[in-house]
């Protein structure tokens, strides 16, 4: 059972548990540095909050880094997505050479749910969202999918035309098997990597190259009937019928796990 601590703010709600920032229920994208800083205004909200309290806390004394920099990095990255400004400050509000203070009101509230019930439900999918680790472990393994059959495709090239159960055509099917799968593996490994590294605009990239990969995809989902003398007639079409939905299954997952940019 997961018990959040969420905090409310104007229009924003930080859940400190999931890690997660949303604004009228549609998570933001934030990265791990600007949400430490917020979680820990948060908790001392009202109170100043000097850098040093912020170096302890989020840069530990062997970390080497610019810290001056990188506070102000992460003060201005959490301003930006709040909407707040240094000048007029709604939320934030720099204290001269002592350090920050939340200043907007904040209800707190914590949550026990049921065991096995869904964190929250995507207002614009209207589907149960879990952790984000899920749907972003399906997507990798989709890419594994898909990069094993482009493998396989070229390492046995030769042996495709034997497997063909068409009279004519041979070549241009054979043609079109190693074409996208050199298309595909490129495709694929950056796919994997930008979900390995949990890259926050995966969503955005994703949605720009979709009409592309989905005729790729529709390409590639006609592979079964290759093997139509192998598995049958029933099998080639219910794993075609599997593959096609696919990269429509692929383009959930990237929802799930990454928002769209909030304007």
């Amino acid at each position: 059972m997961r018990i959040s601590k969420t905090a409310r703010f104007g229009v924003f709600e930080a859940d400190l548990e999931a890690r997660e920032l949303r604004k009228k229920d549609r998570r933001l994208r934030l990265q791990e540095q600007p949400f430490a800083v917020l979680a820990f205004l948060l908790e001392r909200a009202g109170n100043v909050v000097s850098r040093e309290e912020l170096r302890e806390r989020l840069w530990p004394a062997e970390t080497f880094v610019d810290f001056d920099h990188g506070l102000n990095t992460a003060v201005n990255k959490l301003r930006e997505v709040l909407g707040d400004s240094a000048g007029s400050p709604r939320f934030i509000e720099t204290i001269a050479r002592r350090g920050y203070r939340f200043v907007a009101d904040v209800e707190w509230k914590s949550t026990s749910p049921p065991a096995g019930a869904p964190d929250r439900v995507d207002p614009e999918l209207e589907i149960p969202v879990p952790h984000r680790a899920i749907p972003r472990s399906l997507f990798a393994l989709i890419q594994l999918m898909y990069l094993i059959f482009y493998v396989e495709a070229l390492l046995h090239w030769q042996g495709i035309d034997s497997i063909l159960w068409l009279d004519r055509g041979g070549s241009i099917v054979l043609s079109v098997v190693i074409g996208t799968a050199a298309i595909g593996i490129p495709v694929r490994f950056y796919l994997l990597s930008a979900v390995g590294f949990d890259y926050s605009r995966l969503g955005e990239k994703f949605l720009k190259i979709f009409i592309g990969l989905l005729i790729l995809d529709q390409l590639w989902a006609v592979a079964p009937f290759l093997l139509l003398k192998q598995i049958g007639f029933g099998a080639a079409l219910a794993a075609t019928a599997a593959l096609l939905y696919v990269p429509f299954a692929e383009r959930t997952l990237v929802r799930m796990a990454y928002a769209r940019k909030s304007e």
